[in-house]
Formats: C-alpha cells, structure tokens, sequence
C-alpha cells in the first residue's frame, strides 16, 4: 500500500489520519534480535522437545495444569471428578516451567534487547484509546486472553503448538489454524485502531 506523510497526515487510499510519534508501522526501527537467530533457536527447542520428551512444544496446557491445581485447592471433588485431568494430571511439568521460561525470557529479551520501556500503554494504544485507558488496556487484555484460552482448548493448541509444532510437521490442521489466527488478529486490529 502505498502512503505519503504530509505535516503529521498519512494519507492513504480514501482515507486520512493523523499519525502521532512512535505508531507509524512503517517507522518501527526493526528487533533488536536477529529473526533468523530467534526463529532458528525456536527450531532447535521444538526438535529438543519432540526428542526429550516426545511431545509437541505447546503453552496451552500449561494454563489448563493452573487451572488444575487451582481447582484441587478450591473445589477438589469437582476437579477430580473431570475426566481431562485422568490423563492430564494437574502438576508442576515441563509445560508449566516452559511457560514461565517464555515469560522470563521476554524479559531477557526486552532488556538486552535495549526494548524494555517501563510503559504499561505502548504509543499506538495511547494514540487511539488516551493516556487515561489502562483500565481498558487490563480488561481488553484479560477478555482476549480468556477467549484465546477457550479457542485453544476447542481447537486443541495454541499459537505455539500449532503455530510451530503443527506447521513444522506439516499438519494441515495446524496451517489453517494459523491462517485463522492470522486473520482474526489482522480483523481485530483493523476494528481497534481503525487501520
């Protein structure tokens, strides 16, 4: 597509608006890491966890394992009486330090990445919804991670475990999960930033 900046205006077909500093998509100064570098890491992960483990890498169940535990402590009967949890036992496993490796890591990344902000609201947020809209940013946040979390289980893995495990082996269930979540997430953007 093709734009020009005119005193603060993009202006694109049919349509003109106002470009505040640091949401211009076409500005972004690129990662701090390597894409290469990152990717063929992931590559090396999922084949390691495939080989230890003879299971796909996958973030989803984690969060069904929290749900587990948190379950046995607030409602036992109810959890056990689950028929999920028969092969799927609530415990601290692989995938739940896998999860919380992935959100340390981030961390590592964004700090030695020279990206970590210290920002709750990143510019493009600021600029549609205000300064004044963490609350929104929290609710929006929680909702999708919850419809993310529902639409994991009904198609049976996440972004990872589709996204990179499936698509790796070639599953066809998995290429057009990933197509989906490319087009929801590209539909949602366009609905909330009015792209």
């Amino acid at each position: 597509m093709r734009r020009s900046t005119l005193s603060g205006i993009a202006v694109m077909p049919g349509l003109a608006v106002a470009i505040y500093p640091g949401t211009d998509p076409l500005e972004y100064p690129g990662p701090a890491w390597s894409p290469y570098l990152v990717g063929s890491l992931i590559g090396l992960l999922s084949m390691a966890t495939f080989y230890f483990s003879a299971k796909p890498l996958g973030a989803s169940s984690a969060y069904a394992a929290l749900a587990g535990m948190l379950g046995r402590s607030v409602a036992p009967k109810h959890t056990e009486s689950l028929k999920y949890f028969d092969e799927n036992p609530p415990v601290v496993g692989w995938g739940l330090m896998l999860l919380l490796g992935t959100v340390v890591g981030a961390f590592l990344a964004a700090w030695t990445g020279n990206e970590l902000t210290g920002q709750w609201l990143s510019p493009m947020w600021v600029a549609r919804f205000g300064d004044d809209s963490l609350s929104l940013r929290l609710v929006v946040a929680l909702v999708g991670g919850l419809f993310m979390a529902f639409g994991a289980r009904l198609a049976g893995g996440c972004t990872s475990g589709h996204g990179i495990s499936g698509t790796l082996q070639l599953s066809v269930g998995s290429w057009i999960a990933v197509i989906c979540f490319f087009i929801g997430g590209i539909a949602t953007a366009m609905v909330m930033f009015r792209v």
